[in-house]
């Protein structure tokens, strides 16, 4: 019998929803086989929790922030990003609404990237997809491109 698939949710925070030029990165601090490499934060959607609410949750607890929501960067598989043979994510751009972000849970850094800086980072291996994606939406003037 097949394991069930992971929905997890993350957040490609931007300085601004409407003309981005930057996007935070966190550098994960565990679990220690991930410990180094870079993410989007973000994390599990709980059993009965909306994916929306995850995200909302998992930025407050890894961060200490509220967000802006704003549009889904769709993935390549139904909507969603295979990361790993059992963990599918969806990923959202928000804007920082209250509070700096400090690095709470299972981070120990985080970093403003301009997209020339997106692979200065070593990020997970699952989320590399998504940085190549990003690279596409954002415009060299900072604005985000449709498609």
């Amino acid at each position: 019998m097949q394991e069930p698939l992971i929905n997890v949710v993350a957040a490609a925070i931007v300085d601004d929803l409407n003309r981005p030029t930057r996007l935070l990165a966190a550098r994960r601090s565990a679990p220690a086989a991930l410990a180094g490499r870079w993410e989007f934060p973000g994390g599990k959607v709980e059993p009965g929790e909306d994916h929306l609410s995850a995200l909302h949750r998992e930025l407050d607890e890894e961060l200490g922030v509220t967000v802006a929501m704003g549009a889904e960067l769709p993935g390549p598989d139904g909507g969603v990003w295979p990361i790993t043979s059992k963990h599918r994510m969806r990923v959202w751009f928000v804007q920082l609404q209250d509070g700096a972000p400090e690095p709470l849970e299972d981070h120990d850094e985080l970093r403003w990237l301009t997209a020339a800086e997106l692979d200065d980072v070593p990020w997970l291996d699952g989320d590399v997809q998504i940085v190549t994606a990003l690279h596409r939406h954002l415009g060299p003037d900072g604005s985000v491109r449709a498609g």
